[in-house]
């Protein structure tokens, strides 16, 4: 079932990330429990394709004892609420995970 979708993804992540998924908590909690993280699982049909380039670029120019991040800044607003963008895998390689 198609709605199902996003449940999938929620208990990828809590497994990957050895996290639990938290259900259907609604708006007052994390989609995924975990004792470091607030994790919020999120699925969408479509990434905006900027968005796969800037990691792309990060990817390329990483050396391999760095991790590739890209720091998107909204123009005329504060850097401490610039939001921080990294691949699943990478996170996994640096942080740890429990699925390859």
């Amino acid at each position: 079932m198609a709605s199902d979708a996003w449940k999938k993804h929620e208990r990828a992540v809590a497994k990957r990330l050895g996290g639990q998924r938290a259900g259907p908590t609604g708006k007052t909690g994390s989609d995924v429990l975990h004792p470091a993280f607030a994790i919020e699982a999120k699925e969408r049909k479509s990434v905006p394709k900027y968005l796969e380039d800037f990691l792309d670029q990060a990817e390329r120019s990483a050396r391999p004892e760095q991790l590739p991040i890209v720091v998107l800044h909204k123009l005329g607003k504060r850097h401490d609420n610039d939001i921080v963008l990294i691949r699943l895998r990478h996170f996994e390689d640096w942080y740890g995970g429990t699925e390859s």
